[in-house]
C-alpha cells in the first residue's frame, strides 16, 4: 500500500449519501467507515481508527524505532519514549504506525462492506494526530457490476456423434507408424521419411561457421528438422554420396548473422534406416494390445474415439452457451484486471517456454519484438477470459450458488490422485500459498457454467 500524509481534515458526515457502518475486530478495534461508490469501477472508503487502537501502533512502532536510534545518554533501545518523542517528534513513530495498523482496518472495512478490489488501494493519510482517531482515505478499483442478458435456455446448435470406419483405420495406421522398425540400407537412394545418418559442415563466404558442423548426426527426411531445402536436397542421395547443398537461411533465423544469409552445406550420407511397417492383422493387434484379435482392437479404438467425441462436442456446447451469454452480458471491465491476467498469461507462456529450455530474452530476441508486443498479443484473450469470468459469477450469483465443504474436498481429492498424493498434504500446499479462495472460485464458475449448459436447448447442427 502507498501511504500520503495530508493535512487537511475531513470528518465522516452522517448525513450524506455515503453509508456509515461500525466494524468491531477480534480485538476490539473500533473502526468508522463511509463507503462512497464512484465512478470507473472505483471505490472511495474514509475510515476511522479510534484513539486506543492508534496508541497501540504508536507503541508497536516505538518498539521498532527505538531499537533504529542513538539518543545521547541512553543505550540503542533503551530510550524512553516520551524523550525519543521529545527529542525527534512525536511524527517520528507516525509511519510505521501507519503501516502496522491501517492494513488490517482496510482489509476489516471492505469485508464488512463487501467491497471486492482488484489493485492494491492508494491510501491517503488525512488526520493523524497523537491523541486523536487516526483518518485515512482508500481509493480503490473493483470488481465491475455485470448487467446479465438472458442466460437461460439458450439454444446452441450441436453436431451429432460419429465415429466413422477411416476414422479407426487411421488411428490403427498412427499406431503401425508407432511401432515401425528401422531397418539399415545397404543399397538404394534416400527417400522421404528414411533416416539417413549424415556428417555435414555449413560454409559462409567460404568460411565455416559455429553451429553449422555435426557428425554421424541422424536425420528423418520430412522432419523439418534442419533450415527449408537441407532434407529435400538429401532425397535420391546414396549411401556414401557426397553433395553440396546451396541453401539461404530464414529471414527469421534466431541467428542474427545467419538470417537470410546465403550458405554452402557439404554433406555426406553414410547410412540410410528405413521404417519398415508390419501389417495390420490379428498378429499385429497381438503385438501393440491386450487383444487377441484385430476386430477386438478396432472396437477398443471405436470406443475410446467415441469417448473422446463425446467430450469434445459437450466441451464446443459449452463453449457455445457461454460465449453467448456473455455476448448477451454487459460489462465495463476496469484495465487492471486485463492487465494482471496479461501479466499472469506471460508468466504462464515464460514458463512453458522454459520448459523446452528457451529463456524469455531469447524467445523475444528469435521473433524480433520486445515484452511489449508480446503483453499487446496477449490483452484480446485477456479481456475474453476475464469478462467470460465475471459475466459466470454473476450467473452464479444471481442463482444463489455456493461452494460447499464437500464440493471443495473433491476437488483436492482429485488433485491428489492426479498428483499421487495424500490429500492433506495438497491442502496444506494450497494454503500455505493462499490458493484456496482461488480453487472455490474456479469451482464456483464451473457450477455456473454447468448450470448454462444444462438449461440450454440444442439444436441438430
Amino acid at each position: 500500500m502507498l501511504f500520503k500524509f495530508s493535512d487537511r481534515l475531513v470528518e465522516v458526515d452522517p448525513a450524506d449519501d455515503s453509508q456509515i457502518y461500525d466494524t468491531i475486530d477480534e480485538r476490539g478495534t473500533y473502526v468508522k467507515a463511509s463507503v462512497e461508490r464512484l465512478e470507473n469501477n472505483q471505490v472511495s472508503l474514509q475510515i476511522e481508527i479510534d484513539e486506543a487502537t492508534f496508541e497501540q501502533g504508536l507503541e508497536k512502532a516505538y518498539k521498532k524505532v527505538v531499537r533504529q536510534v542513538a539518543v545521547p545518554g541512553f543505550r540503542k533501545g533503551k530510550t524512553p519514549r516520551k524523550i525519543l518523542e521529545a527529542r525527534y517528534g512525536k511524527e517520528i513513530l507516525f509511519e510505521d504506525a501507519v503501516e502496522f495498523i491501517v492494513p488490517d482496518a482496510y482489509k476489516q472495512a471492505i469485508a464488512e462492506h463487501n467491497v471486492e478490489p482488484v489493485e492494491q488501494p492508494k491510501i491517503d493519510v488525512i488526520q493523524i494526530e497523537a491523541g486523536k482517531p487516526l483518518i485515512f482515505k482508500a481509493l480503490v478499483t473493483v470488481k465491475p457490476e455485470v448487467v446479465l442478458g438472458e442466460y437461460k435456455g439458450i439454444e446452441v446448435e450441436v453436431q451429432p456423434v460419429e465415429v466413422r470406419e477411416e476414422d479407426v483405420q487411421r488411428q490403427l495406421e498412427t499406431m503401425q507408424k508407432r511401432h515401425a522398425r528401422l531397418i539399415t540400407l545397404t543399397e538404394g537412394e534416400a527417400q522421404m521419411g528414411d533416416t539417413a545418418v549424415i556428417d555435414f559442415e555449413g560454409f559462409k563466404d567460404g568460411l565455416s561457421f559455429p553451429g553449422g558442423k555435426g557428425t554421424d548426426h541422424p536425420l528423418e527426411l520430412g522432419s523439418n528438422t534442419f533450415i527449408p531445402g537441407f532434407e529435400e536436397g538429401l532425397v535420391g542421395v546414396s549411401v556414401g554420396e557426397t553433395v553440396d547443398l546451396h541453401l539461404t537461411f530464414p529471414e527469421q533465423y534466431h541467428v542474427e548473422e545467419l538470417a537470410g544469409q546465403p550458405v554452402l552445406f557439404k554433406v555426406t550420407v553414410k547410412e540410410l534406416k528405413r521404417k519398415e511397417y508390419a501389417p495390420i492383422d490379428d498378429e499385429f493387434a497381438k503385438d501393440v494390445s491386450d487383444f487377441e484379435t484385430l476386430d477386438e482392437l478396432k472396437e477398443d479404438i471405436r470406443k475410446n474415439l467415441m469417448s473422446a467425441a463425446e467430450k469434445a462436442r459437450e466441451q464446443a456446447k459449452r463453449n457455445a452457451v457461454v460465449e453467448k451469454v456473455v455476448g448477451a452480458s454487459q460489462v465495463d471491465i476496469p484495465m487492471v484486471m486485463i492487465d494482471s491476467r496479461v501479466d499472469q498469461m506471460l508468466e504462464e507462456y515464460g514458463h512453458r517456454l522454459r520448459y523446452q529450455g528457451i529463456s524469455m530474452e531469447q524467445f523475444l530476441a528469435m521473433t524480433k519484438q520486445t515484452q511489449k508486443d508480446l503483453k499487446a498479443q496477449f490483452i484480446p484473450e485477456a479481456e475474453k477470459v476475464v469478462k467470460e469470468e465475471l459475466v459466470l459469477e454473476a450467473v452464479a450469483k444471481a442463482e444463489g450458488m455456493s461452494v460447499s465443504d464437500e464440493e471443495l474436498n473433491k476437488e483436492i481429492e482429485e488433485m491428489a490422485a492426479n498428483y499421487r498424493k495424500p490429500a492433506d498434504q495438497i491442502r496444506k500446499i494450497l494454503e500455505s500459498r493462499g490458493q484456496i479462495d482461488a480453487l472455490t472460485e474456479g469451482i464456483l464458475l464451473k457450477k455456473a457454467a454447468k448450470f448454462l449448459v444444462d438449461s440450454a436447448k440444442e439444436i441438430a447442427g
